[in-house]
């Protein structure tokens, strides 16, 4: 089904807001993406890192009237609103979980339902359109998320499923690995700096906003680090989608040479996206779990890295 117009609904990630007339200022030094090119039209992929360059979780930011909105994976937002509550402490800034207070559904085929709504959503990716208390936003590879209030779900819902068949969030996921996006879950937190799962690619970091925790090691790595792990999508003859941060080892090593960032069946067994390490990916000998795993065969992704491109945000 992930070929074919469906809703889901993202039950599997939460809202952490930042509210307040120093949001801006607090959060731009938290984060890896500019939060100076957000406005009511467009949002942004981001990240926040450890002082070492590790992700503690990636997010898609919106802005609202009086701050931002980061949807992250749920089992990451009490460690994150915890930690930055430390730093807004002298900030005239106040964060708070709005899991309850948003629902989040997936649209794949569903631009004709957003129309119905009074949202003209534009193509390009990271693009926002709004009405009343509703938002849209375009996703890399054409699906688009629609934001509402808990309030409105029900009706919402009902809507949705008027024009569009409801899907698991697996077909989400899978969509999402095609697009070669992926992210951090609790899993994988602090084990994988930006660039090694393309965010950079993806417009999620600025490499001219100044500074941000861990932006140096992020920086270095962009314009000296020669980086030999980055994101791969592969494909796995089997029915068993492998939980994230499984670990994938080649004949190339003798240790593990990379981790699942994130799975999902699809119509010939399982697609996932995996920090892999690149002399392993050119040898093609690559198994789950074990030395004597199943295989991966390594697929193309949508995009090209370029670096002269990605430093110019």
């Amino acid at each position: 089904m992930a070929d074919t117009a469906f809703y889901c609904t993202l039950s599997h990630e939460g809202i952490l807001a930042v509210r307040g007339p120093d949001a801006n200022k607090f959060l731009q030094g938290q984060v890896t993406c500019n939060l100076n090119y957000l406005t009511d039209e467009h949002s942004s992929l981001g990240a926040r890192c450890t002082p070492k360059g590790r992700m503690q979780s990636s997010f898609r930011a919106v802005s609202v009237s009086d701050g931002y909105l980061l949807a992250m994976a749920s089992e990451l937002l009490d460690a994150q609103l915890t930690d930055l509550k430390k730093y807004a402490v002298f900030s005239k800034s106040k964060l708070a979980d709005e899991s309850h207070d948003w629902l989040r559904f997936g649209l794949s085929g569903g631009d004709h339902v957003l129309h119905s709504l009074g949202l003209q959503l534009a193509q390009a990716s990271d693009s926002v359109a709004r009405a009343m208390e509703l938002l849209a936003v375009r996703l890399p590879d054409g699906r688009a998320e629609l934001w509402c209030p808990a309030s409105q779900a029900d009706a919402l819902q009902a809507q949705l499923s008027s024009h569009l068949q409801e899907a698991p969030l697996n077909d989400w996921l899978l969509a999402q690995i095609r697009a070669g996006v992926g992210q951090v879950v609790g899993a994988t937190r602090e084990m994988f700096i930006p660039q090694m799962i393309n965010l950079q690619a993806l417009d999620g970091v600025s490499f001219k906003k100044g500074c941000y925790t861990g932006q140096e090691i992020v920086a270095r790595m962009q314009y000296l680090g020669k980086l030999k792990r980055r994101l791969y999508r592969l494909h796995l003859d089997d029915s068993q989608v492998p939980a994230a941060a499984t670990p994938l080892f080649s004949a190339v090593h003798s240790s593990s040479v990379g981790e699942v960032v994130i799975a999902a069946q699809s119509a010939t067994g399982v697609e996932l996206l995996a920090v892999l390490q690149d002399d392993a990916a050119a040898d093609g000998r690559i198994h789950l779990g074990s030395a004597d795993g199943s295989m991966l065969n390594v697929l193309d992704l949508p995009y090209t890295l370029d670096s002269n491109r990605e430093i110019q945000r």
